[in-house]
């Protein structure tokens, strides 16, 4: 037994921590960034004020991770974020398809707790701050409410990804809540004038269909009269989650002081709408729905926003500028919300997309005032325009990568964050970066010096000349395209059609006026072929020749009495589009931008979704000559421009590759990026997906040196980065890697290897 007598007063446990980094926030952005850094060698505190990880897509809020891709509902193709968050993406896929949080939150506890440079504090808040002189940070406190515990945190870099900034508010540090005028950074999206008003909360609720029926008595707060609500009309018993993002409230508060109230008036909305579904009378086959889950704390989509090194503006976004310092990109809309939410007249949420994705500067990162501390997540330095694209989770997780891997650039350096703007450091950054699978646009990985750049042998090569005519036909109810990676030639293509009736066919040859997007905005030529009703093959012989080396768009334009041939096989770098619709992203085909708005108008051009998912069938002349092995050493590791890929010929049954070098190399470790197909977005949540390994994915193989000793082997991969490292460095003047295809309908493909 312990007893104590009454004193003057008591104080908690204290205990002191050090570390190089302290990150604070363990949403997306905190958990990539504390990952990144850690696998880099330095001491991480990852400082998170709930009992999970993932802030707004964890178990607690429930909301999918996306990015660039957009529900793949824009034309930013093979956009998905890289590295870390890439893993944790197609690790939650693997285990957990069917899109379940609580999954999701085991994969991010197992995630961080396996770093052993990581020590992890939940249910820790930070409420304190001391600093060594004006500039610089000393230490946070925080407390843990579990255990009734004070820490003193101390490090020589700080990482603020709690969402409102909280080490950033306590450091004195400027920041910024609510919009600029427009004239400030020449932002037609803005407003006239300065205000306040921003993007409110939302609480989400799922429901849940049981074998009898079940009443539903709401609690005395529940909101009255939902169908006064503008939006009720919107209201489907079957839908749940995040689905009900347009649940949304507080943009006329204060989003940090007032969170409170506002998960209130969520809590009193949540439970009318509920009301309403059960017992209205409006809704058929509801009796046996009962409410599963409604969350407890509410989504936030916008506080504060912090002054860094350079503000991102709704410029950067649409005009897709190139930033020396790139350390990230992004390429959701420019999503701005009605600050009355759920109460407004106004639509849910303006979308306007860009033409293609957009670079974020490692500046953005660093506080403009305190010469230690790094922001990551949704309160970087951009614009209230901006931020509402660079806002979502994984854009902020890989973004927050960049702040990670700086982290340990600094600390090995003995450099502050903004010591890192050296060039000579910027490029060692980026390229630390890609070699982990950031995958920054039109940055190459760069041979390392310390191996001989080996000559390539490859058992075969794709040589793309015909997509079989295996698949369905496919009506052109909507304009379809194949988009194929083209060079300065002639081309021809030959095909498979149906006509239900005489008719004419449009076909077309576009291309993007931006060498490396994907948006069909120049036609090279127009073709319109006279066809007769029944099955038949069309010739399409373009007279122009294609402009340049970049993807091109075969268009077949709507035609309601033709179907076109598709196909099983699928392609690395290679997929059909379609000028279809997306509502969730706000697309409806096109984009019509308002007059004076600073965005462009202009088609969407979208892929389907697997299963549906398939090529159109066709002959290629002359074919296309993509996947040559030399891709291997092209050093980028997605699409861009070109393939970028080694595919080889799927007849071959032992596809392999022969790496050698006129004299024996040391050799440590070897890093391989296979192709997970970037084009597919991985919505952590509600989704269920079509597989739990994406079927692009080279699942075996084995490496061996040049006496045939076997180095390594792997079964069962499902991950785009695979990094080896052997037992021992080896004196060797050959390897051989040995793949097998992923399948019969899918070649056996590689981007590059980068051998150490």
């Amino acid at each position: 037994m312990i007893t104590e007598k009454a004193v003057q007063k008591r104080v908690n446990r204290l205990v002191a921590m050090s570390a190089e980094l302290v990150v604070a926030g363990g949403g997306m952005a905190g958990c990539c960034a504390a990952i990144t850094a850690a696998r880099q060698g330095i001491k991480v505190i990852l400082v998170q004020d709930r009992p999970v990880l993932g802030g707004n897509a964890s178990s607690e809020i429930r909301l999918w991770i996306l990015g660039a891709t957009s529900h793949m509902g824009n034309n930013n193709r093979w956009s998905r974020e890289g590295g870390v968050i890439d893993e944790i993406l197609l690790e939650n896929l693997y285990r957990n398809k069917e899109g379940n949080t609580l999954i999701l939150d085991t994969i991010l506890l197992e995630k961080v707790t396996l770093e052993p440079n990581i020590t992890l504090l939940l249910n820790t808040a930070v409420y304190e701050l001391n600093k060594n002189d004006e500039r610089n940070i000393d230490h946070v406190k925080a407390f843990c409410s579990q255990n009734s515990t004070d820490y003193k945190l101390s490090a020589t870099l700080f990482c603020d990804a709690t969402g409102d900034g909280s080490i950033g508010f306590l450091s004195g540090a400027s920041f910024r809540i609510g919009a600029e005028s427009k004239t400030e950074f020449n932002e037609n999206l803005a407003p006239d004038e300065a205000y306040g008003e921003l993007l409110g909360h939302s609480i989400y609720f799922y429901s849940k269909r049981t074998n009898h029926p079940v009443k539903f008595v709401p609690p005395a707060f529940a909101l009255k009269n939902i169908n006064e609500l503008p939006k009720y009309k919107i209201l489907n018993p079957e839908d749940h989650g995040c689905r009900l993002w347009w649940i949304e409230y507080g943009g006329r508060k204060d989003t940090v002081y007032e969170t409170e109230e506002i998960k209130w008036e969520l809590w009193k909305i949540v439970y009318g709408i509920w009301d309403y579904i059960k017992n209205s009378g409006q809704f058929e086959d509801v009796a046996n729905l009962t409410l599963e889950w409604v969350g407890t704390i509410p989504g936030k989509r916008e506080s504060r926003r912090f002054e860094g090194l350079y503000m991102l503006s709704q410029t950067d976004v649409v005009e897709q500028k190139h930033f020396e310092d790139a350390v990230a990109f992004g390429g959701w809309a420019l999503d701005l919300h009605p600050a009355d939410g759920v109460y407004s007249e106004l639509p849910s949420c303006n979308q306007y997309h860009s033409k293609g994705i957009y670079t974020i500067p490692y500046r953005c990162y660093v506080s403009k005032d305190i010469d230690n501390l790094f922001f990551a997540g949704r309160i970087i330095s951009a614009t209230h325009v901006a931020f509402s694209s660079s806002r979502v989770m994984a854009t902020c997780a890989h973004g927050a990568q960049a702040v990670g891997m700086a982290a340990a650039l600094c600390i090995k350096h003995k450099v502050n964050p903004a010591g890192i703007m050296n060039p000579f450091l910027i490029t060692v950054l980026q390229q630390q970066l890609n070699r982990t699978g950031q995958g920054l646009p039109g940055i190459a990985i760069k041979h390392q010096s310390s191996i001989d750049i080996p000559t390539i042998y490859a058992t075969s090569t794709l040589e793309l000349s015909e997509i079989s005519a295996d698949g369905d036909w496919n009506m052109l109810s909507e304009s379809a395209a194949q988009l194929l990676p083209l060079t300065a030639v002639y081309y021809q293509f030959s095909l498979p059609v149906l006509a239900l009736q005489d008719t004419i066919l449009r076909a077309e040859l576009r291309y993007s006026r931006k060498a490396d997007n994907y948006t069909p905005d120049e036609t090279l030529e127009l073709i319109e072929i006279p066809m007769m009703k029944g099955e038949q093959q069309i010739q399409l012989n373009f007279t122009k020749q294609f402009p340049r080396t970049q993807y091109g768009f075969l268009i077949f334009h709507k035609n309601d009495r033709v179907a076109v041939k598709t196909s099983r096989q699928l392609f690395t770098g290679i997929t059909a589009l379609f000028n279809g619709k997306n509502k969730a992203v706000s697309n409806n085909g096109k984009q019509e931008a308002p007059n004076d708005s600073g965005v462009e108008s202009f088609e969407f051009w979208i892929p389907k979704r697997r299963p549906e998912r398939q090529n159109i069938a066709m002959k290629i002349q002359p074919a296309l000559k993509v996947y040559q092995a030399e891709n291997i050493l092209s050093g980028f590791t997605r699409p861009y421009i070109q393939t970028n890929a080694w595919c080889a010929d799927h007849r071959d049954k032992s596809p392999a590759l022969t790496f050698r070098w006129g004299k024996p190399q040391l050799i440590s470790a070897l890093t391989i990026f296979f192709d997970t197909d970037y084009d597919h977005a991985l919505e952590s949540s509600l989704f269920d997906h079509p597989e739990s390994v994406i079927p692009f994915c080279v699942r075996n193989y084995a490496l061996y040196d040049g006496t045939g000793n076997i180095l390594f082997e792997k079964t069962g991969n499902y991950q785009t980065v695979n990094q080896i490292k052997l037992i021992q460095p080896i004196m060797t003047d050959m390897l051989i890697l040995k793949v097998n295809h992923p399948s019969e309908y899918v070649s056996a493909a590689i981007y590059h290897i980068d051998i150490v």
